[in-house]
């Protein structure tokens, strides 16, 4: 589980994809009490620690997760979003991650209303349902509130403070650019519970 508050972004130093999984070795900067089988989000997604060096960890992608994800387009040199698995000590910043993708979305627009940064972003018809306006959004596993909504274009809205923007790899994003969207978790439990209990009535 995760906050949606990033640590620090990492730099990925080597891709490996052997057609079975995806390795990424991935400088770890301030992470030095990262320990094998360790979960840490990478943009969003939840992902094994396999080996450790000094200075970088390594975790696998398998085809599944490369194929609901944006990781596939990740190459050598890319920035990433960390964060590493709550504690129960840590301070519940942003809102539960659970860092399983939902689906990928597309930059569709930037533009800037005084210090924020506005991004709107096309995400899966499907998923809409899960973004009512005030709400909250993993976007690369970023921890972001709806500012506002576009039904009819599937459209969510996001205003980014300049803080997210310095934390982050939000800044560099550009229209056309493909992100993470993980829909807030406790919405889809209370979907789920209540088409559960629909079916048995």
């Amino acid at each position: 589980m995760f906050t949606g508050i990033i640590e620090q972004v990492g730099r990925v130093e080597r891709t490996t994809d052997t057609g079975e999984l995806t390795v990424f070795e991935i400088e770890s900067g301030i992470f030095g009490d990262t320990a094998l089988g360790d979960s840490i989000s990478v943009n969003g997604t939840c992902l094994t620690v396999t080996e450790i060096k000094e200075g970088s960890f390594t975790v696998e992608m398998v085809n599944a997760t490369k194929r609901i994800t944006s990781l596939g387009s990740v190459a050598d040199g890319d920035e990433v979003n960390l964060e590493r698995a709550l504690t129960l000590s840590t301070r519940l910043g942003g809102h539960i991650v659970s860092g399983h993708v939902d689906g990928t979305g597309e930059v569709t627009d930037i533009s800037h209303d005084g210090e924020a940064m506005v991004m709107r972003i096309r995400v899966p018809d499907h998923l809409m349902k899960y973004m009512p306006e005030k709400g909250s959004v993993a976007v690369d596993g970023i921890s972001l509130t709806l500012f506002d909504t576009a039904l009819d274009s599937s459209e969510i809205i996001l205003n980014l403070i300049p803080e997210t923007r310095v934390r982050t790899t939000l800044a560099d994003k550009d229209r056309g650019d493909i992100v993470n969207i993980e829909a807030d978790m406790l919405m889809k439990h209370v979907e789920h519970l209540l088409g559960a209990g629909a079916g048995h009535v």
